[in-house]
């Protein structure tokens, strides 16, 4: 299931691939990432997964802006890494990690770039969650 923000799997490249295409965000592929001046809370059901004041908000092209939640404000023993992993030519390779306790619904529901291209360093040490797997809350 795709990021909503230029998902790694919409990039059609294998994380195997022996060379990668690297892109710069430009005019034809906008990337911009700015610190969210609001509350963001993650919750499956009424557990909350993460609740921050410091999330990143990455806008990609057309796509809705996606929430970059720091490490530390996620509650990381709900989390279990995954072997999966995607690539973006604009953003580098993608980890995932599942919800606990795991279920079909939460299955590589969150995901992070641990080495991210320049163009988007600052969400490194983030991860975001699909919006379809958790409830993301913006509290103005």
């Amino acid at each position: 299931m795709p990021d909503p923000g230029m998902a790694p799997a919409r990039a059609g490249l294998s994380a195997v691939m022996a060379e990668k295409t690297v892109k710069i965000p430009g005019p034809d592929h906008p990337i911009t990432v700015g610190k969210n001046p609001d509350r963001v809370v993650v919750k499956v059901g009424d557990q909350v997964i993460a609740d921050t004041r410091d999330a990143l908000s990455l806008q990609e092209a057309s796509y809705p802006a996606v929430q970059y939640i720091p490490r530390d404000d996620v509650d990381l023993t709900l989390l279990e890494r995954t072997e999966h992993q995607t690539y973006c030519p604009y953003k580098g390779d993608a980890s995932y990690y599942s919800l606990l306790p795991a279920g079909a619904d939460g299955v590589n529901a969150v995901w992070t770039y641990e080495q991210p291209y320049d163009a988007v360093a600052d969400i490194r040490d983030h991860v975001a969650f699909y919006p379809d797997k958790v409830s993301i809350e913006i509290i103005a």
